[in-house]
Formats: C-alpha cells, structure tokens, sequence
C-alpha cells in the first residue's frame, strides 16, 4: 500500500507543470500624447495572452507590464503596442 501511495504522490509531483515566471518591463512609448492614448495601448496589451498588469504613467510616457514568460515576450509586447499605432521600446 505504501508503494501504491508514493507511486501516486511522485506521478502527481512529476506530471504538474513547471510554474512560469511573471516578468515586468517597462516600456517608453512617446507617441502617447493625449488622453485616449493610455486607453488604446492598454487595449492593445490585454489582448496579448500572458499579460497580468498593465500600469502605464501617462506623464512619463511610461507602461509596466507584468507578463507570463511562458505565453509572450517583450517582443510582442512591443509589436501589440506598434500595431495600435504607438511605437515601444524597452526603457533603459
């Protein structure tokens, strides 16, 4: 019975997937210059699976993302913000 019971117990521990990490950035989008600016690259980023939060500081021109690194990548954060009309790059 024992050895059933272990059995079950390594099964389980070895068949759960590997949890991804949540990654942030912070991406510089200059283009964002008006109020309805936040609102469409907000937009923009929920659509991409993996995305947790998004945070964006309008004055600074600034988004933080929190993403899941195994369903996107800051590339396509940048290619989700590009396509809806505003330009990205990682802030350094």
């Amino acid at each position: 019975m024992k050895k059933f019971a272990l059995s079950i117990i390594l099964s389980a521990a070895l068949s759960t997937p590997a949890w991804a990490a949540l990654k942030t950035v912070t991406l510089s989008i200059p283009g964002m210059t008006c109020g309805a600016c936040p609102i469409t690259v907000r937009t923009a980023l929920k659509r991409v699976p993996g995305v947790e939060i998004i945070s964006i500081d309008e004055a600074k021109k600034l988004v933080t993302v929190t993403y899941d690194d195994e369903r996107t990548n800051v590339k396509t954060l940048t290619l989700a913000t590009r396509d809806a009309g505003y330009p990205s790059s990682i802030k350094q």
